[in-house]
């Protein structure tokens, strides 16, 4: 998703106007699918006070015969209206930049290892004695390694080792289409292979702690890589399934999920020094900055996932996946922590996806917390989500050990 900048009127007299666009292409050699399907324009003066320009365009223009036709969408309002000329707020000059690529991914994985001594085998009366666990976290679209750190340090705590992997957004939305994410998250099941053939003396498993509907697919994925290792996957001894489990190619979720992910609404730091403005009405407007935004990206990542998910290199790999996930789980305990106030992955889709499985034999277990937001449960309730996945370790490993 390249930024480009150009020179806004003539001589540059107000400052700079950032044109922000992502360009998918198909294959090597093939025509291009989807050509500048999201461009959004900030414009910034010499003070370095951004605002959205009022323009925001979708135009996916060369889409093949076998999916929908085109679509050109343009919202827009006249440059005088309050709404745009007052919606001015001070951000940092690489705030765009880390929007919409975040942070590098150094490594496809990180681990985290239970203090030495500490690990839940090594325990007298551990939940999984004479074993050694490691949990594999599969974090949300947009999550960094830090954001992980409080649930790395639930599990090391109880001697469970961790795993993490995270995606980006320009990981899944980036020219090839996602191919370089599953590419790390091959590399994620080769090491978890490893780990597991690992001829130590004493037996290893795996549980799983995925978030989101990215981490849940994430997951999926892995099972793929590994469907025909059964003997590895006799070793995955449970699976938490934190806000996701939603089993629908629906393009409102996947839109209501990169907003969040792209503006990251539960950190103040999204619209940072906000300043409030007053209208030609009087109002107060410092609400609307955000909304608008908020709006815009939703409505454009709609109209990008209705064609995208859609496309014929897409929807058969998202498809299986999902079928895995739907019918070919192990057979292993799972875990889902969800919530009514939810307002990405629907609750009513996750409660149907565990009585479906439910139905199919598998031994699941849930909660709803009620209130708190998307991946945000545990910071909300935390000794709650704690207690949660005591119950639920306990559960799964008992047996560890003693066969």
């Amino acid at each position: 998703m390249p930024c480009h900048e150009k020179e806004s009127g003539s001589g540059c007299q107000n400052g700079l106007q950032i044109v922000i666009s992502t360009p998918i292409s198909g294959t090597s050699g093939s025509t291009p699918e989807i050509e500048s399907p999201i461009e959004i324009s900030f414009f910034c003066n010499s003070s370095h006070q951004w605002r959205l320009l009022p323009a925001f365009s979708i135009s996916p223009t060369a889409i093949p015969s076998s999916s929908k036709p085109p679509v050109s969408t343009r919202l827009s309002a006249e440059p005088n209206t309050s709404v745009f000329r007052s919606a001015n707020f001070s951000i940092p000059a690489n705030y765009f930049d880390r929007l919409f690529f975040g942070a590098a991914v150094k490594n496809p994985f990180h681990w985290n290892f239970a203090p030495l001594g500490q690990c839940a085998g090594d325990r007298k009366n551990g939940i999984a004695a004479g074993a050694e666990v490691a949990v594999v976290m599969l974090g949300w679209l947009g999550a960094q390694p830090k954001h992980l750190r409080k649930y790395i340090e639930l599990y090391n705590n109880k001697g469970i080792h961790a795993v993490t992997f995270v995606a980006s957004v320009r990981d899944v939305l980036s020219f090839d289409l996602g191919k370089k994410l599953e590419e790390r998250i091959q590399t994620l099941a080769r090491e978890l292979a490893s780990w597991l053939s690992d001829d130590t003396g004493r037996d290893r498993v795996l549980i799983f702690h995925t978030f989101s509907n990215t981490g849940w697919l994430a997951y999926g994925a892995i099972l793929d890589n590994l469907k025909d290792r059964q003997d590895l996957l006799e070793k995955i001894k449970g699976c938490v399934v934190d806000s996701g489990g939603d089993p629908n190619l629906d393009p409102k979720v996947w839109a209501a999920g990169f907003t969040t992910a792209l503006l990251k609404k539960s950190s103040s730091a999204t619209y940072p020094s906000t300043r409030l403005q007053i209208g030609n009405n009087g109002t107060k407007i410092e609400e609307k900055e955000p909304f608008l935004i908020e709006s815009f990206l939703l409505f454009a990542f709609e109209k990008l996932f209705s064609n995208l998910l859609n496309l014929p290199n897409i929807k058969p790999r998202l498809t299986k996946v999902i079928s895995g996930l739907s019918k070919h789980q192990p057979q292993c305990p799972q875990l889902y922590l969800y919530s009514a106030g939810d307002k990405v992955i629907p609750f009513r889709a996750v409660e149907m996806f565990i009585e479906e499985q439910r139905k199919i034999g598998k031994r699941v277990s849930s909660f709803n917390f009620g209130s708190s937001p998307h991946v945000d449960h545990y910071r909300t309730f935390p000794d709650l989500y704690a207690s949660q996945i005591d119950y639920f370790l306990k559960d799964c490993l008992s047996m560890v050990g003693k066969l």
